[in-house]
């Protein structure tokens, strides 16, 4: 399991972005749960996990591959269950993308919703 899940968290609603208390009504959990996931005291079950995906606008198996509850994708895995919506990245990047580690994968996934926020954030 990744031990820098409640890092990872506190980043992405950093980024997104959401307060606990935002991030704890979308997603019908606790802010007082939330903060102890962020501080590394618990560690959140797939159902959480669920539950804050798509607030976080990240797909559930995004979220659970980052938690460590599903294996990064590769090739071998079937592209409809590819973490961090692979299909929709160009063919060739999401080749070489699959190749690389999971602290890799999720870098370039950091790095590219950043981006997507930033562009639809400056679209307003």
């Amino acid at each position: 399991m990744n031990d820098n899940m409640g890092k990872v968290l506190k980043r992405r609603r950093a980024v997104v972005p959401l307060t606990l208390q935002e991030l704890g009504r979308a997603a019908g959990v606790s802010s007082s749960y939330l903060g102890r996931i962020e501080r590394g005291e618990r560690f959140p079950s797939a159902m959480v996990l669920r539950k804050i995906a798509a607030p976080l606008d990240l797909s559930e198996s995004e979220l659970l591959t980052l938690a460590g509850y599903l294996p990064p994708y590769r090739h071998s895995v079937a592209e409809s269950r590819a973490p961090y919506n692979i299909k929709r990245l160009d063919p060739y990047v999401a080749s070489v993308l699959s190749q690389e580690s999971i602290e890799v994968q999720r870098t370039a996934f950091t790095i590219l919703s950043i981006l997507k926020i930033m562009t639809k954030n400056a679209a307003q």
